[in-house]
């Protein structure tokens, strides 16, 4: 399974419409995922356009996000991997010791707020921030994440530059 994760778009402000870079991903994807901040449920429509989206609300999502089926976290089963997620895990001190409190049974906890990209395993754990693909702030590029899956195994997690 092939799962595109996305976070931070920004929208209208940010993301007008899909950038080609990123919709070449997505043209592969079994899956989307949507770490929060999208700020308007059109983009969500428009990326289920291209696979199965799951999302969580973000601080700068409105009551239409909401409304779309975004609750504030979610845990799921990708392929066997068990899979939480959340918009903001908070500080990065103590950040793994806290996701896995929060979500003892997940394997991988994606999130995002802070437009940062960090792929990191710690205290049983693995934590997984895309970055933006609209808002790098002060990032060098904008960033997706590409994860592979199978069989309860992640096979590859990786984030790729889109801008």
């Amino acid at each position: 399974m092939r799962v595109v994760v996305l976070s931070d778009t920004h929208a209208p402000r940010r993301w007008k419409s899909c950038p080609p870079a990123v919709a070449e991903h997505l043209r592969h994807a079994d899956a989307i995922l949507h770490a929060g901040d999208v700020c308007v449920a059109p983009v969500l429509d428009e990326l289920a356009q291209y696979a199965p989206v799951t999302a969580v609300r973000g601080n700068n999502d409105g009551p239409d996000v909401a409304a779309w089926g975004a609750p504030d976290t979610v845990e799921l089963d990708l392929a066997g991997l068990r899979v939480a997620m959340v918009h903001d895990s908070g500080q990065a001190t103590g950040r793994t010791a806290r996701m896995r409190r929060r979500f003892p049974d997940a394997d991988l906890v994606v999130f995002g707020h802070s437009h940062i990209p960090l792929d990191l395993t710690g205290d049983g754990v693995r934590v997984f921030n895309p970055g933006s693909p609209t808002d790098r702030r002060r990032q060098p590029h904008g960033t997706i994440g590409l994860l592979d899956v199978a069989d309860g195994v992640l096979l590859d997690a990786r984030i790729v530059d889109v801008t």
